[in-house]
């Protein structure tokens, strides 16, 4: 039976609710639905909460597969992020079929003693994170004016209080060149796929130069119809990483360089069109964070990567340009994945299997109650309020 504790109470709630939590994992990962089409995905995160007594608004910040819900009208907002959308392919190979789990599950168990508490709960249903920024445009469209303190959890293969996450652009590229024979008269063609491999051979090269911590990588999506017809359009998508939204800013202009001398060597029309807004780096709140940590210990959770000083693990996400905004926390949540690491099919094997059920649990009850801590008189909540 659940103590007087909030913290009791709140985990008590979380372990009522964990058979739903792990089916809704479940159904999530069972249909993965990419960036902005996460329709199913939306409606069965946020059909969990209404059914727990939240306040749920569809449509937020004018994106369809968004929402908010929330629980008490305490004047410190914490916004929990809920992710849900797949990758192309690969399914659910994030993980963020736990991450929306989690966050539902940190929502209800913080329901029942967010009055006292002087809390109001916000999760917040965030489409697109893998590449189309959702976050942000959320941001943007004032969600989160209000909140104190945002949290979510991200699945991995251990347990790291942060990643490492890079300043990212998404772009994509165009070559437009003209149709010819590949035999009888190549001459009179121009080649959008030379003026491509001129573009990546350049990349390859600008790599030797880059400093550490910048990136550059992506694909060609289509390359030409048939062997013997010199290709017309050719393109591709990519992603140029940086250690700082100011890095990213100087990184850009050189990538750029590379896919105009596709064009300028061949004589073809180049287009790059951003695919999403950029995604900043992360500044995680260190109270928030000194907190997540000591509650996952309670809960048999250790950090010793982190503890040795190891390298943090690089990636990119929207949630970064809302720490710049709010304060915020992104901790990596390990489970057990067998080897594998995120964006391999085996992660999103690992990520549906018993194993995964303890993140569930512990992601949720971790940050509700860090939640819970940041709520109390304090320095922690006297922090959160002066923004």
């Amino acid at each position: 039976m659940a103590g007087t504790d909030p913290k009791d109470r709140a985990r008590a709630a979380v372990v009522a609710a964990l058979p739903g939590l792990v089916a809704l994992s479940h159904a999530i990962a069972g249909t993965p639905e990419t960036a902005f089409e996460e329709v199913r995905a939306a409606a069965w995160t946020a059909d969990a909460l209404r059914a727990g007594g939240f306040r749920v608004t569809a449509g937020a910040g004018g994106l369809a597969t968004a929402f908010t819900a929330e629980a008490g009208t305490g004047p410190l907002v914490v916004a929990v992020c809920a992710e849900y959308d797949a990758l192309p392919g690969i399914g659910h190979a994030c993980g963020h079929n736990l991450i929306a789990a989690t966050a539902v599950g940190a929502g209800l168990g913080l329901a029942p003693v967010a009055e006292e508490l002087g809390l109001c709960v916000r999760v917040v249903g965030t489409p697109a994170e893998e590449g189309g920024g959702g976050k942000i445009a959320l941001l943007d469209a004032g969600v989160f004016d209000d909140v104190h303190a945002a949290l979510m959890v991200h699945p991995w293969p251990v347990d790291r209080l942060e990643a490492t996450c890079l300043a990212v652009s998404h772009v994509e590229v165009a070559f437009t060149g003209r149709t010819a024979h590949a035999s009888a008269a190549p001459w009179q063609g121009v080649n959008a796929a030379d003026a491509m491999v001129v573009a990546q051979v350049a990349l390859g090269l600008l790599r030797q130069q880059l400093p550490p911590g910048d990136q550059v990588h992506g694909i060609v999506t289509s390359g030409g119809e048939a062997a013997n017809i010199i290709p017309e359009t050719v393109t591709g998508r990519f992603m140029f990483r940086s250690t700082t939204a100011e890095g990213l800013a100087r990184l850009v202009p050189r990538v750029r360089a590379c896919f105009e001398a596709g064009g300028l060597a061949t004589g073809a029309a180049v287009d790059v069109a951003p695919l999403a807004p950029d995604y900043s780096h992360m500044v995680s709140d260190p109270g928030l964070l000194a907190a997540y940590r000591a509650n996952a210990e309670v809960l048999g959770r250790s950090f010793p990567a982190d503890d040795a000083g190891e390298p943090a693990p690089t990636l990119s996400t929207d949630m970064a340009n809302l720490s710049l905004a709010v304060p915020s926390i992104h901790p990596m949540l390990g489970i057990e994945a067998g080897g594998s690491v995120n964006h391999q099919p085996e992660f999103a094997a690992a990520c549906v299997a018993p194993a995964a059920e303890a993140a569930v649990h512990d992601g949720s009850v971790a940050m509700a109650w860090t939640a819970i801590d940041a709520a109390r008189p304090g320095a922690l909540r006297e922090h959160l309020l002066a923004r």
